[in-house]
């Protein structure tokens, strides 16, 4: 992957080929973004240009080292990831080798996945991912190693946030004192949650969501002729580059149309009927499940800004749009607010693993008790 296949960021990218060519790239550098935005890629790409033979404005893409990095093969690029302990017959060796060829599909299929599209690629998706103590040991092996075939020698860590405390004390010292030309990146979606002495050993590099017209550009050359889908996408996604390859290749309509039953069912006390959704909640698989409470989070943002007569700075357009707008004449901040933190929480016990269904049934009791209350 080079810096050209990933839409936008111009200026953080001119700022990583600036401090490689000046010789001021840090050994330790923290890529840290909001879900969605595209650090992976980033990393993926900056790895890349550290490897290129011919490197310029952007790795050339041609040379052996360059071709090697386009299937994630390169020797002297190394991937740590979350894991969940998962059942194999096979060898450690085998099983170990398996996973690496997972990651690489998996890089190569959905480079702007995230930690779910993950589980669900190599099946871990019912189980708690870390990354593990035994990793810790891995790489300070790994990077013992002189480089095969580059200058360098790249170590880069996807959702460090996720690293065992061992794990991440193991590195410490090395990530701190480096072997020569050993560049570490961590990739994190949240940046908030790693330990302060992983944080004071690295530097971060802030990577943005795409603005709306850079998103826009991406969709319309992965999408070509479908403008208002692309528009609508490009509205509701906020910037978040997974959001919007699942909302236009999925069809976000889905999600419109459950919220507003959902809701109406919560409006009307139809506990029947909540119980009914709740069967068919759980059926989803769990990225749906998820989405669900992404999209509703989004409705919540939406109504909001309609409460406080913020309509210039509205996202939604059409059906949507009204019903919003009919739906936020129902709704006071207080009822908001409330309904947000009960989305929160909902997702916060998705995320480890809690019953879909008895989640949505307490989520929409809640909700519509919540909505009672004068």
């Amino acid at each position: 992957m080079k810096f050209s296949d990933i839409p936008g960021l111009a200026e953080v990218k001119r700022l990583l080929v600036d401090a490689v060519h000046t010789n001021h790239s840090a050994h330790a550098q923290l890529f840290a973004g909001a879900e969605g935005a595209v650090n992976l890629p980033l990393a993926l790409a900056y790895a890349t240009y550290l490897h290129c033979e011919n490197k310029g404005d952007d790795a050339c893409g041609t040379c052996p080292a360059c071709l090697k990095s386009a299937k994630f093969i390169h020797p002297d690029t190394h991937f740590v990831f979350p894991l969940s302990n998962v059942k194999n017959e096979k060898d450690e060796e085998r099983l170990k080798a398996d996973i690496t060829k997972a990651w690489r599909t998996f890089l190569h299929e959905q480079p702007f996945g995230n930690l779910d599209d993950w589980r669900n690629f190599y099946g871990g998706e019912d189980k708690l991912s870390i990354i593990s103590k035994e990793a810790s040991r891995d790489i300070i092996r790994t990077l013992s190693l002189k480089p095969f075939e580059s200058v360098n020698k790249v170590m880069i860590i996807w959702r460090p946030e996720t690293m065992h405390v061992t794990a991440a004390n193991g590195i410490l010292k090395i990530l701190e004192e480096p072997t020569p030309n050993t560049y570490f990146i961590l990739v994190t979606n949240a940046a908030d949650q790693l330990m302060p002495t992983i944080l004071s050993r690295t530097q971060m590099v802030t990577v943005p969501l795409l603005n709306d017209d850079e998103l826009r550009e991406y969709l319309n050359e992965k999408y070509p002729g479908d403008s208002d889908a692309i528009e609508r996408t490009v509205q509701l996604a906020d910037g978040n580059i997974h959001r919007a390859l699942r909302l236009i290749g999925q069809g976000q309509d889905n999600n419109t149309g459950f919220f507003a039953e959902w809701m109406r069912a919560c409006f009307g006390h139809r506990y029947a009927a909540l119980v009914a959704m709740a069967d068919q909640y759980h059926a989803l698989d769990k990225v749906s499940q998820r989405n669900v409470i992404s999209y509703s989070l989004n409705v919540m943002r939406e109504t909001l800004l309609f409460q406080a007569g913020a309509h210039g700075i509205n996202r939604t357009r059409g059906e949507e749009r009204d019903f919003i707008e009919k739906f936020s004449q129902q709704l006071d901040i207080g009822k908001i607010e409330k309904s947000v933190q009960l989305l929160n929480d909902a997702g916060y016990h998705l995320e480890r693993n809690g019953s879909a269904k008895m989640i949505f049934l307490d989520l929409s009791l809640q909700i519509a008790k919540t909505l009672r209350t004068s």
